[in-house]
Formats: structure tokens, C-alpha cells, sequence
């Protein structure tokens, strides 16, 4: 099994939220995701947060708190290297952004930030953690913690 430590920023303003599409480098296949991303090594998931959205859109933001954490279980058979099941453990944020130009990812995986209605993120095909990662933001569950989102239809691990 392998295992990832990541940090999303969810940033939610006028009632659109800030997503990022996620080009996968294996097959070239898209999906709307969180900003955000591994924690490297030694590095604070609360810096990496920061530094994750800066990289993946441009834009400069600050933590208002500490929305939860998650941790799934992706089975090797549905993952494109199918070489081993994999633990991602997700600190999620509310964050603030206040500076910066959006623009996409200089030499990433990630295409193109843009702001969504959050009306229309359903409609998307997106990571289960833009689901998470909004619902924690909305009914700020004292526990940090919402159930599972099946992943079907247009939700992708």
C-alpha cells in the first residue's frame, strides 16, 4: 500500500468555489479538483495548503480555519498505475484569498483554476474531495469529519 499526506484549500466566495482541473499525467484524463496537494516532507500541511493553491492558480491566500480531515482507501484496480492500493489523508481548509492573478499551473498537472457556481459542481466530473471538502466548508461539522461520498457517476477517487 502506498500512502500521501495532502492539504486542499477550499475557498468559497459569492457562492462559487474555486476548483482546478486536474489532468492526469498518465492518460490525459480530466477531472475538477480542490487546489491543493501533497505534504512534503517536514513541511506543515497548514504551509503546504498555501503553497499548494499559489502553485496550482496564482493566487495568494491565507487559512481561516481548519475544516477536517479525511482519509480514503483507493483499491488498486481502480487506480491507473493498478499497482497497489493507496491511503490519502486529507487536511482540508477554508481559506481566504487575498492577492494574486489566477492563472494555471506553470509546468503541472493542473490546467486551468477557474471559480464554479457552486451550483453547477455537480454537473462536473470532479474528485470525491471537492465534495468533501465543500460539505465539511458548509455545516462545519464539530467533528471535522462527514461520511464517505461513493465515488459513481461523475465522482472520481
Amino acid at each position: 500500500m502506498t500512502f500521501r499526506l495532502a492539504a486542499y484549500g477550499v475557498c468559497i466566495e459569492d457562492d462559487r468555489v474555486l476548483l482546478a482541473r486536474w489532468v492526469s499525467p498518465h492518460d490525459g484524463a480530466t477531472h475538477w479538483t480542490l487546489p491543493g496537494g501533497g505534504v512534503d516532507l517536514y513541511e506543515d500541511p497548514f504551509d503546504a495548503v498555501i503553497r499548494e493553491v499559489a502553485e496550482e492558480t496564482g493566487l495568494e491566500a491565507v487559512v481561516e480555519r481548519l475544516l477536517g480531515v479525511d482519509s480514503r482507501v483507493i483499491p488498486a484496480a481502480e487506480r491507473v498505475e493498478r499497482t497497489a492500493d493507496h491511503q490519502n489523508v486529507g487536511v482540508f481548509y477554508r481559506l481566504r484569498i487575498v492577492g494574486g492573478t489566477l492563472r494555471p499551473e506553470p509546468n503541472g498537472d493542473t490546467a486551468e483554476p477557474q471559480w464554479t457556481p457552486l451550483s453547477e459542481v455537480r454537473s462536473r466530473p470532479r474528485s470525491a474531495l471537492v465534495d468533501i471538502g465543500i460539505t465539511l466548508a458548509l455545516t462545519l461539522p464539530p467533528t471535522g469529519h462527514v461520511p464517505p461520498i461513493p465515488v459513481t457517476g461523475l465522482l472520481r477517487h
